[in-house]
């Protein structure tokens, strides 16, 4: 699941806020309500659609590469739009761009449930993620907004053990609607909580702006890196299928690079002009800010690009239901939840630098212990004891880093600060989650071959599969194959899936040491002159 658990920083956002405007007490119940429910259909939504990928890429007869831009789409304007997302709520009023977000989000929900191929689902997809980038900031700023200093700490803890319990029950629940009756229904179960949100913030939601709210927008800021992401995205995604030498993959990484290189720069110069940028790279200065940003992008890299992979392996591989995929991270989320307080106290005393080497380096053993089962592997010996340690390092680390964070730039740049590493976390995703997909292709293919070569399959099965690799798991076996050879040849798919998903899951382990790595070398040092405090 490309989204577990949520991202870091969430809660500062919140806190570090602009001071309320004054909300009446009866009205404040239900901006709590609007800000709960609101943030949660985005957040069930980027688990639950994992859930139901096996089934879309089934009845929609798409490859595996185009289930993966059914998450990517999504991921990416949700990405590379948050920021900006928060800054329309500031311009154009709080309410008004939330009730826009959760709007666009829902009617998009309707059109990925009534797409009639993969190619139209992508396309919606994509709509809910720009919804999503209104909806998602507009939700933590709504609480800010309307709670003082002295009720947030209340309101913030409220609307943090509601998202813990979505966050437990919205797989199992999509999982349960794909069983039962139709992938669909994960995208159709948005609109009733929409239509509710819509009328509870018409009804009870005072409008506020926020402190800036005359500064321009960045808008050529949010297309250089919707730009940047999406040609990196695309070529990696599709180098499989179409080739590195393809002229589309090449022309992407080209596009990608420009706007990337195009974005720092003129980031660089919207900060020199003192115009309020997107992403202050001013910020960086501070060791510890780079430092944080730095394992954010490396561990939450490793999170959502190894555990998108994991519903797809148990359900396509392992033969779980939908459901039991769904229900598959329950422990990961329970720790989470459990672990939170006590390691916010553990950070205060001891400082944040030693958890956040300590908690990445265990989330590491945790990706590793995913790589040990095999096919048929049971769920309690072979993947819960992974589950189990990965959330231990992620229940680690998460509140020591939203800490340093915060504490990395001035009081008053902490809400931007907090921003921009949530931001990086979601950004990590979506990388993580293409380059990995790559990983994969390769891996399956090796493996995949060798089996073939085992079996000593004849050349026409061979050629069959050969224009079935792009299924993985999901791969077809040639017409009229049955019996002991089918069963065979099945399992040389399975354990090809296999061989990638290892492959992923050391590699995320990887990543994960490196973040451990990047806390020791970085966070807990002296800011360079003019970090931090300039930052501000």
């Amino acid at each position: 699941m490309s989204q577990i658990g949520r991202p870091p920083c969430d809660d500062a956002v919140i806190a570090a806020g602009r001071p309320a405007t004054g909300c009446p007490p009866a009205a404040k119940p239900w901006v709590l309500a609007a800000a709960i429910i609101g943030s949660s259909m985005a957040f069930v939504d980027g688990t639950v659609v994992n859930v139901a990928l096996p089934a879309i890429q089934r009845e929609l007869d798409a490859t595996a590469f185009q289930a993966q831009w059914v998450v990517e789409s999504y991921a990416l304007f949700l990405a590379a739009l948050l920021l900006v997302g928060g800054s329309m709520g500031d311009r154009f009023g709080r309410r008004k761009v939330f009730a826009l977000g959760v709007a666009l989000f829902a009617g998009a929900s309707v059109g990925c449930a009534l797409a009639g191929s993969v190619q139209q689902l992508i396309a919606a997809r994509a709509v809910q993620g720009v919804g999503g980038a209104l909806l998602v900031p507009g939700s933590l700023a709504l609480i800010s907004a309307n709670f003082n200093e002295k009720e947030r700490g209340k309101a913030i803890g409220t609307w943090s053990g509601f998202s813990g319990i979505t966050a437990a029950v919205g797989p199992v629940i999509g999982g349960f609607l794909v069983d039962h009756y139709s992938w669909i229904w994960a995208f159709l179960v948005n609109v009733p909580l929409a239509l509710l949100v819509l009328a509870i913030t018409a009804w009870h939601v005072p409008e506020s702006h926020g402190g800036e709210a005359d500064a321009p927008l960045d808008w050529l800021g949010a297309l250089l890196a919707t730009l940047a992401l999406g040609g990196v995205v695309y070529a990696f995604i599709e180098a499989p299928s179409q080739g590195w030498g393809a002229s589309a993959v090449l022309a992407a990484l080209v596009v990608g690079a420009a706007a990337g290189i195009a974005f720092v720069a003129w980031e660089i110069g919207q900060e020199r002009r003192a115009r309020s940028p997107m992403l202050p790279l001013s910020f960086f200065r501070s060791s510890d800010f780079s430092g944080a940003n730095l394992l954010t992008l490396l561990l939450y890299a490793a999170l959502g690009g190894g555990l998108y992979f994991f519903p797809l392996n148990l359900i396509q591989v392992q033969g779980y239901s939908a459901t039991a995929a769904g229900g598959a991270l329950l422990p990961f989320i329970l720790i989470l939840f459990a672990l939170s307080r006590w390691t916010g106290q553990l950070a205060d005393q001891v400082g944040a630098r030693l958890p956040l080497v300590v908690g990445p380096a265990v989330a590491a053993v945790g990706f590793a212990l995913f790589a040990v089962p095999g096919t048929g592997a049971s769920y309690w010996t072979g993947f819960f004891p992974a589950v189990v340690v990965l959330g231990l390092g992620m229940a680690i680390t998460i509140a020591p880093l939203t800490t340093t964070v915060m504490n990395a730039v001035g009081t008053d740049a902490a809400g931007v600060a907090s921003g921009v590493n949530n931001a990086v976390s979601r950004v990590a995703a979506v990388l993580a989650i293409a380059v990995f997909g790559l990983l994969m292709a390769r891996a399956f293919g090796a493996r995949l071959d060798a089996g073939l070569r085992q079996l000593d399959a004849p050349p026409e099965v061979v050629q069959f599969l050969s224009g079935q690799r792009a299924r993985l798991a999901e791969a077809a076996l040639p017409p009229g194959m049955d019996g002991a050879a089918a069963d065979a040849l099945r399992e040389q798919i399975r354990a090809a899936y296999v061989s990638g998903f290892r492959w992923i899951m050391l590699a995320s382990a990887a990543l994960a040491l490196l973040s451990a790595l990047a806390a020791w070398l970085l966070i807990g040092k002296k800011a360079d002159a003019g970090g931090g405090q300039g930052a501000s």
